[in-house]
């Protein structure tokens, strides 16, 4: 018997926002601290990394030709946000200078309170680069994030007020 589904896209779903703190050791923000966190995600064009890698440790043994291994260390992939460049305003450029702090929240399936598609990661703004070009395309900038810390994933998107 297959699993019934109600597939979706992320644009106009996922919401991706930047919290300056997050009080909880937990790192799962509370309504308040999510909703008095920035919202990035209308000014997003495109999003890399964002996931745990692991480094399997091979464990062979003289007993077999086949080498076994266990799960090593976890490792948080390159993180990046693409942005457009806003001409009249520097909101976001200001907001995620080099080395700032904070914790990016992606919230997978959208605000749905109880829906456990939260993850939050501590991040430390690694750099923040310009795309020149001479063609069409629109002015963008991309930031990277350092993962400073264990990501929460799969937590439940708090409850609305």
């Amino acid at each position: 018997m297959g699993t019934t589904q109600q597939r979706f896209m992320r644009r106009g779903v996922t919401k991706i926002y930047f919290l300056p703190e997050i009080a909880a050791a937990t790192n799962v923000p509370t309504r308040a601290e999510l909703t008095g966190g920035t919202e990035l995600s209308g000014a997003i064009s495109d999003i890399a990394g964002w996931s745990l890698g692991n480094s399997p440790i091979d464990t062979p043994d003289l007993g077999s030709s086949l080498t076994t291994s266990i799960p090593g260390e976890d490792k948080a992939d390159a993180s990046t946000l693409t942005f457009y460049e806003d001409k009249a305003g520097d909101t976001i450029e200001t907001l995620l200078t080099k080395g700032a702090e904070g914790f990016v929240v992606i919230l997978r399936k959208g605000d749905v309170p109880a829906s456990k598609s939260l993850d939050a990661f501590p991040v430390r703004v690694a750099s923040r680069a310009p795309a020149y070009s001479a063609g069409s395309d629109p002015a963008k900038f991309t930031v990277t994030f350092a993962v400073s810390d264990e990501p929460t994933l799969d937590a439940a998107v708090p409850a609305t007020t």
